[in-house]
């Protein structure tokens, strides 16, 4: 009961999205709330070259929208003046819990009211080549044989016990995809999954007709990003779009990808299990050793049984770094993937070699 009366209580201070709840803290007949208008981070976050530190807010804020928004109850007032508000009051009829369960259900309540920020996530973008080009019922194949493609490689990554929790938004002509879980184990869990999704993507071209399975160009990078949930009508959804330097990178990484080809960003992050950073070549190899791991893994009747990567691959020996300008004038690098497949006595050949 308390829980619908916080969230009904929430939903008004969101006023349909024209306000942000930025973190909460118990307070002996209720709940406190820092709420501050849709525009106020935008202006808050503004570099200030007046200042010693010209970017102290933004990493401020970054830090406050990362994790948990449980606060204690000092800390919340503390907040508050550092934004330049008042904390706002939230009377209950009855009495939260201040247990884990408890304190978990509130955060997950304030977050679909909120935006978050994460500092390192995995993120794949799947751009259909062309997709302006085909009639609306080939488009519409084509979108439709894609989520096909990423749900029968999350299906079969989680028979094999690796559950790859992802999320996707659509770009028109493709998606950016991403794990929801966080942490280096889902983020090269990403990688694989954006590996088997461009075989099975590749073994239904070779089986389909021309125009209903997608010639695509993808593109994988690490990097930072906020989160909202999507408003729909009056309420915030429970599904949620994600925005920031990554996926700026992927939007600019994928102007050059050729139709048929993979490129990373030039990322530096942690495999599992490892205290030093590591480079997009090591991340490779990490998850094709995942995929051949499972024996179990079966594209239709074949078996996937060996993947090699070309020599002008990423971490190979002919690779090398691909630089550009993109559409702004911005200088960009990506490095480009080309492997082959073998499912049985089938061998798929994926990527397209940058001249």
């Amino acid at each position: 009961m308390a829980l619908e009366q916080l969230e009904a209580t929430l939903k008004t201070q969101w006023r349909l999205g024209q306000s942000l709840v930025l973190c909460w803290a118990f307070d002996p007949s209720g709940l406190l709330t820092v709420v501050v208008p849709h525009y106020f981070l935008g202006n808050f976050t503004a570099p200030d070259e007046r200042l010693p530190e010209p970017l102290a807010n933004e990493t401020y804020v970054r830090e406050l929208l990362s994790g948990s928004r449980y606060k204690g109850h000092a800390e919340i007032f503390e907040i508050a003046a550092r934004l330049g508000v008042a904390p706002s009051f939230i009377k209950l009829d009855h009495t939260l819990g201040d247990d884990a369960e408890t304190i978990s259900a509130i955060d997950a309540l304030v977050k679909r009211y909120s935006i978050a920020h994460v500092e390192e996530r995995a993120v794949a973008l799947f751009d259909i080549a062309d997709f302006s080009l085909f009639r609306p019922f080939e488009q519409a194949s084509q979108l439709n044989s894609l989520s096909y493609s990423m749900n029968s490689a999350y299906t079969k990554l989680k028979r094999e016990g690796v559950e790859v929790n992802f999320a996707r938004t659509t770009t028109g002509d493709g998606y950016y995809v991403w794990n929801r879980d966080l942490g280096a184990f889902p983020n090269v869990d990403l990688l694989t999954f954006f590996l088997l999704v461009l075989i099975d993507n590749a073994v239904a071209r070779q089986k389909s007709q021309v125009g209903t399975v997608p010639i695509l160009r993808s593109a994988f990078d690490l990097g930072s990003h906020y989160e909202l949930s999507q408003a729909e009508g009056v309420n915030p959804t429970v599904f949620s779009y994600i925005v920031g330097d990554v996926t700026i990178r992927l939007a600019r990484l994928i102007e050059q990808v050729p139709p048929g080809g993979i490129h990373m960003g030039q990322f530096s992050a942690h495999l599992p299990e490892s205290e030093e950073k590591t480079t997009p070549a090591e991340f490779l190899h990490y998850a094709r050793s995942e995929l051949l791991s499972m024996s179990g893994l079966r594209m239709g009747e074949r078996r996937l049984t060996e993947i090699e990567f070309f020599d002008w691959s990423v971490g190979q020996p002919a690779a090398r770094v691909i630089e550009f300008n993109d559409k702004h004038g911005l200088r960009q690098q990506a490095l480009s993937v080309g492997l082959s497949a073998s499912l049985d006595d089938s061998v798929f050949e994926l990527g397209v070699r940058n001249r």
